[in-house]
């Protein structure tokens, strides 16, 4: 697959008020009320699904965006949408822009019992990949046995079981999540990983997990909007070169890594949904762009000083 069929469209940006992506402001509403950023989504979702994007990644901490899209789904009565969600994160930013606090992480059994009800609950059989939202290599998920057993056991109910994962040692932790097992059968099919021209360092360990029969998601393709907002010159050079707009061509690099199955998508708009998909129109490959990579520790650093906006 090399087209469409590999896109997805990921609603971290639009299911609640404040984040910390770059370049969303002028997409969204001045007022950033519930019904308005429902509508927001909304708009997104309809304009993915009219481009023949046919998959949607949501998670339990993104604000409301589970409920926007089950009110879609149900209001669309589309059959072919493949939903991946998330849990681990507790979103409490109370739907403020100024909140001290916007998402809470805990991977226990009980934080996992809850939220799947929650999910199940909004997306009900729309739901097929269920992941650990991000996973690092020192998180308590790897010595509790019985919230392993649970995850194991949701590939009895049909769903694919992953992970997803954030900081300098995400290549550690795809490695050590793909080794545990429950009564012989590995626990995780699935992983979501960080992969962009800035911050490239899993890729090796994500090519591994695709060979191995893993599927494979990628986020933050375009580095929370950095790499659209504030490009390389290497990167506004190619875009000039062919004519499209500097997330067009940080995305068709990672389109270009054959292990990525799907590449998520953060458009807010329409607009920003039109101008990403130009990435299908771009032919990218020993432009030098592998220059423009940070040291993960100074990459995820400055990620996490990005303001909530």
């Amino acid at each position: 697959m090399n087209g469409v069929e590999r896109l997805a469209i990921g609603l971290a940006a639009v299911g609640r008020p404040a984040y910390i992506n770059l370049g969303r402001t002028a997409d969204l509403p001045a007022e950033r009320t519930v019904d308005k950023m429902r509508r927001a989504t909304w708009d997104v979702l309809d304009a993915a699904y009219a481009s023949q994007i046919r998959w949607v990644d949501t998670a339990r901490s993104y604000g409301r965006a589970e409920e926007f899209l089950g009110e879609w789904l149900a209001e669309r009565s589309h059959t072919d949408i493949t939903v991946s969600s998330k849990w681990g994160y507790a979103y409490v930013g109370g739907w403020r822009m100024d909140a001290p606090v916007h998402e809470r992480k805990e991977h226990s059994l009980e934080r996992f019992e809850a939220q799947y009800g929650e999910t199940r609950r909004l997306l009900g059989e729309h739901l097929a990949v269920y992941q650990v939202h991000s996973l690092t290599v020192d998180s308590p998920l790897f010595g509790d046995r019985a919230l392993q057993a649970a995850l194991a056991g949701l590939t009895a109910e049909g769903l694919r079981v992953g992970f997803s994962t954030s900081g300098p040692r995400q290549a550690d932790t795809v490695r050590r999540a793909f080794e545990l097992e429950v009564h012989g059968q590995r626990v995780f099919t699935a992983v979501q990983s960080t992969w962009n021209l800035l911050e490239p360092s899993a890729g090796e360990a994500l090519r591994q997990a695709h060979d191995a029969g893993a599927l494979v998601l990628v986020k933050e393709a375009l580095a929370n909007g950095r790499l659209a907002v504030q490009p390389p010159e290497e990167i506004k050079q190619l875009a000039d070169l062919h004519g499209v707009g500097a997330d067009a061509v940080a995305l068709a690099a990672v389109l270009s890594q054959g292990w990525a199955d799907r590449v998520l998508l953060g458009a807010v708009s329409p607009t920003q949904l039109r101008s990403n998909l130009a990435a299908l129109t771009v032919s990218v490959g020993g432009e030098g762009l592998d220059g423009l990579a940070l040291p993960p520790e100074r990459y995820w650093a400055e990620r996490s000083a990005l303001p909530w906006t």
